[in-house]
Parts: C-alpha cells; sequence; structure tokens
C-alpha cells in the first residue's frame, strides 16, 4: 500500500511537471534581454513594458475582461435557471434529453461551434464584433453552468423543501431561502468555470470576432503569427497570473461558503 502510494504521489508530480513546464519556460525567457527563445542573455522587464504602454492591447484587455464578465453573470442565470428546470422534470426520460441536449455544445469540437455561429450570425444579420463574441460566450457557457449547479441541486434532501413548505413557506421563498442558498457553491463554481472558459477561448472567438474587435487569446495568435517576440511571453505571463488570482479567489470563495453552510446546518 505504501509503494503505490508512493507511486502515485510521483505519477502525480511527472504531471504537474509536464504541464506546468511549457508555462515556466515562457515565464522565464519573458525576462530575456536577448530578444529570443534560445539564448538567455540577461533579466530586463523591457517586454513587459512594452505590454504596458500598448494602449491598443489595453483596450484588448478590456474587451476581453468587459465580455467574460457579462457572459459569465448572464450565462451563470440562465444556467441555474436551467439546472432548477432539469431539476424539476418527472419524466426521466425527457430529463436525460434535455441533458443530451444541454452538453451537445459541451462535447462538440470548438471549431464546429464557431462555424455554426458564423452562418447563424450572418444568416440573420447580426454583425461580427462585440454582441456576436458575447452571445457566443453565452451560449458555450452556459451548459457548463448548468452541470456545475445541477449536482448540488441533486445532493438536496427533499426534506428541506418540505419543511419550508410545512413552516408556511411559498414557492418563491423556498426557490430563494432555501434551494438558492443551498446550491450557491455550484453558482459560483459556475461563474468561475464559465468567466475562465470565456478568458481562454480562442476557437469560437476566431470565427465571430470582427469589426476591429477583438479578445486577447485572438490577439496573442495574430502576433504569434508575425513572428517571435518575447512580449507576447509578458502577456502571456500576466494572463496566467491572472487565471491564478482567480483560482485564489475562487478557492477561498467557496471555503467561505462551505463554513457558512456548516455553520448553518449547526443551527
Amino acid at each position: 500500500m505504501r509503494s503505490n502510494h508512493k507511486w502515485g504521489k510521483v505519477y502525480l508530480a511527472v504531471v504537474f511537471v509536464i504541464l506546468y513546464m511549457p508555462i515556466v519556460y515562457l515565464i522565464y525567457y519573458s525576462f530575456n534581454s536577448g530578444g529570443t527563445m534560445h539564448d538567455f542573455e540577461g533579466v530586463t522587464l523591457d517586454w513587459y513594458k512594452e505590454v504596458l504602454h500598448d494602449t491598443r492591447l489595453w483596450i484588448i484587455v478590456l474587451n476581453t475582461i468587459t465580455i467574460a464578465l457579462l457572459s459569465s453573470a448572464i450565462s451563470t442565470i440562465l444556467g441555474v435557471m436551467g439546472a432548477l428546470a432539469i431539476y424539476y422534470v418527472k419524466s426521466w426520460r425527457m430529463k436525460q434529453i434535455l441533458l443530451m441536449l444541454n452538453n451537445v455544445l459541451i462535447v462538440s469540437p470548438d471549431v464546429i461551434i464557431g462555424a455554426s455561429f458564423l452562418i447563424l450570425f450572418t444568416m440573420i444579420g447580426i454583425q461580427l464584433g462585440f454582441t456576436s463574441v458575447l452571445l457566443s460566450h453565452i451560449a458555450f457557457s452556459v451548459p457548463i453552468v448548468v452541470l456545475m449547479v445541477l449536482p448540488k441541486l441533486q445532493e438536496m434532501s427533499s426534506t428541506l423543501i418540505d419543511a419550508a413548505r410545512d413552516l408556511g413557506a411559498n414557492q418563491w421563498d423556498v426557490l430563494t431561502k432555501v434551494v438558492l442558498p443551498y446550491i450557491t457553491p455550484g453558482i459560483f463554481a459556475g461563474f468561475f468555470m464559465a468567466l475562465t472558459y470565456s478568458l481562454d477561448d480562442f476557437a469560437v472567438t476566431f470565427f465571430v470576432t470582427g469589426n476591429g474587435f477583438s479578445t486577447l487569446s485572438v490577439e496573442i495568435y495574430s502576433r504569434a503569427r508575425q513572428g517571435i517576440s518575447l512580449s507576447i511571453n509578458a502577456l502571456s505571463a500576466l494572463l496566467f497570473l491572472l487565471t491564478i488570482a482567480l483560482v485564489i479567489g475562487y478557492y477561498f470563495i467557496s471555503q467561505k461558503s462551505a463554513v457558512s453552510g456548516m455553520g448553518g446546518r449547526r443551527r
């Protein structure tokens, strides 16, 4: 047993090294004064200064954050509504059909989703830009939120709802004072997952962006095609730090929610 446990730790360490080594390599050369990713000549912050003084890039950063926050908030609301709808469906067959339809956008290739949205927006006359990107991000984020919230609903005991109704609570009170507080960790998980997916998405956004509107993932791809520049490394390093900050923020919020939930149960 101890031997298996030891090899499990070694395997986990190897996996993490493989996953994070390219990121470490990228960040390491973002401080290279030589301007290449071959020979490290010295430490410099010039590439970070170049990124920080790039006005166009900061507009793109603002676009990306705006899209991510809006799409995450809207998709969280829609996802919670969808999860509640699926949960309260009485027919097992209909519930499975709804779950299958929900999972289509998750299992479908991003290229197919992006091309489909491009054709749809072209047919209905929506100009490619902020609106098309926002709608696309909402569409592929909603199923993620549903999958984060639905397990929390399934964990919830029906006796909680029965007890609330016995105490005179109406349907709205049951929803706002029993169901939503119980599934709050799932709602936060869905929001942060949607936020991460929106910030990282490239394939779908590449198809539906236009009219001078761009996001960071598309901008990094465009710059990389023009040739190697360590400003891309610096930008990627900053994005990586932002992602870590989001993960840490989600961790503390989930821990706080868990502690408050335990305190509520003790009462």
